[in-house]
């Protein structure tokens, strides 16, 4: 089982294996393409994420991203297979390896929309810690969820040791990270590891949804929200309202919220812009 790590099998440049949706009502889909491998990162889908992440980032008319994976898994973390030839790397090299492919993977929290994993089926390793990066995390009731790095003979990473106890604590990280006890998605939801969970038959439908509704709201607004939440929310009551008597007084000065005024005085539902 993958538990996250680098990359070095070879793959065949003319093989898809990072889908990309883009939908008519400003949310973009990203699957997870190779069912074949579990969905684990190879070093063909870290590069299409690379591409993709950095199209999306300068696409104006993007208003939400959700990523899932195809077939009946998440994503089963790193492809370890290179490792067998670790012994040819230095620490130095190995360091830089990582790095970078923990950040390739972990800039899809620096898209400024919102993000959703909509985790479908096992998510193993790096495979659950990048879901985690996501603002908004679903998984399937009956998915697995495990960090099984230890196990393996390896410390965590994909940034195992800050993501897991931001969104769960350190009581329900330590038990993940140091036991590699396996956690359903039904639990996961309870302990706030995830936002929520849904049947598996219905996660994708269900988070597409909320997507939508999320891609309908105000866009300058939306983006400075997240920002306004990003690594936990502020650091104290007078930190939220320095930022907010700024922040609110830019959304007061852009057409949307005219649009959001009028559309609540005609009780339909607003058409914001981009601006």
């Amino acid at each position: 089982m993958d538990a996250g790590g680098g990359v070095g099998v070879h793959y065949d440049p003319r093989m898809n294996e990072l889908l990309v949706d883009r939908r008519d009502d400003g949310v973009v889909l990203l699957t997870l393409n190779r069912p074949d491998r579990r969905n684990s990162m190879t070093d063909g889908m870290t590069e299409q994420w690379r591409r993709a992440v950095g199209d999306l980032k300068r696409d104006g008319d993007v208003r939400c991203v959700v990523v899932t994976g195809a077939g009946s898994v998440f994503c089963s973390g790193g492809d370890l297979s290179w490792l067998a030839d670790r012994g040819a790397e230095d620490v130095p090299a190995l360091r830089d390896r990582m790095l970078g492919f923990y950040r390739t993977w972990l800039s899809i929290a620096e898209l400024e929309v919102p993000t959703i994993a909509a985790i479908n089926g096992a998510a193993v390793g790096a495979g659950l810690c990048f879901a985690l990066a996501c603002d908004l995390v679903y998984a399937a009731e009956d998915a697995k969820l495990l960090v099984p790095f230890t196990s393996l003979g390896l410390h965590p990473g994909m940034a195992a040791t800050y993501l897991l106890p931001r969104a769960a604590g350190v009581g329900v990280a330590r038990e993940m990270l140091l036991t590699g006890r396996t956690v359903l998605g039904a639990e996961a939801a309870a302990t706030g590891l995830v936002t929520r969970a849904f049947p598996r038959e219905s996660i994708l439908a269900e988070v597409l949804g909320i997507a939508s509704a999320t891609a309908a709201n105000a866009p300058v607004a939306t983006r400075l929200t997240k920002v306004a939440l990003a690594g936990g929310g502020h650091a104290d009551l007078d930190a939220a309202l320095r930022w907010e008597s700024l922040a609110q007084p830019v959304t007061m000065a852009t057409g949307d919220l005219l649009e959001g005024l009028a559309a609540q005085r005609e009780r339909r539902a607003p058409r914001f812009g981009n601006s």
